[in-house]
């Protein structure tokens, strides 16, 4: 498990292409997300995507938060009508509370990601460092949290190795900001986007 350890200011683009380049390659990566540490992977990326519920042990069918890099990389693979682009415009752009959306997806991504549902959960992040790794990738990047099912996510990483004991099934590489501990994304259902479904506030 190699480890990266970085400031969020001035990140060099070598090292996001350095970053992007393992995730392309399969790689199972911690990164700090606009919540707590996450795991991820490409959204394209079938292989990793089942690793990942490996690790955490996870249901095979349970859908998976995807992060986007901007609007036009969230249409390739959901559908999104004028009216629901308004309120997407909304809670991603005009708000600074992280927001989480599920939209009716197009069935471009491997159907491990998004089990039997017709939705895919998906975020604009407010990192910056998320935004440039999903550019330099060209591709979603998902997102869960770092903790095994059942046990609390962790929010500060001196102890990962313990964590992860098995290493075939750890991660590949952990890219350390500190202490990361931030209130849960709003989730929003706005398939039917004159009714949308608050399902966490």
């Amino acid at each position: 498990m190699l480890k990266l350890q970085l400031k969020t200011k001035n990140i060099a683009p070598a090292i996001i292409r350095n970053i992007a380049g393992a995730l392309k390659k399969s790689k199972i990566l911690v990164l700090p997300t606009d919540t707590i540490y996450g795991l991820s992977c490409l959204a394209s990326d079938a292989k990793a995507i089942r690793r990942i519920k490996k690790l955490k042990g996870n249901g095979a069918d349970k859908p998976l938060i995807v992060l986007v890099s901007d609007f036009k990389m969230l249409k390739k693979y959901v559908f999104v009508s004028s009216r629901q682009e308004a309120q997407l415009k909304k809670y991603w752009l005009s708000t600074r509370r992280p927001t989480t959306v599920i939209l009716r997806h197009r069935g471009r991504l491997p159907r491990v990601l998004t089990g039997k549902s017709d939705g895919l959960a998906v975020r604009l992040p407010k990192s910056e460092l998320l935004i440039k790794i999903g550019m330099s990738a060209a591709c979603p990047l998902v997102s869960t949290s770092l903790n095994l099912s059942g046990h609390e996510p962790l929010t500060n990483l001196k102890n990962l190795a313990s964590y992860f004991p098995n290493r075939r099934l750890a991660p590949d590489l952990v890219v350390d900001i500190g202490s990361c501990r931030r209130a849960p994304s709003r989730l929003i259902d706005l398939r039917d986007a004159a009714k949308p479904i608050f399902l966490r506030k």
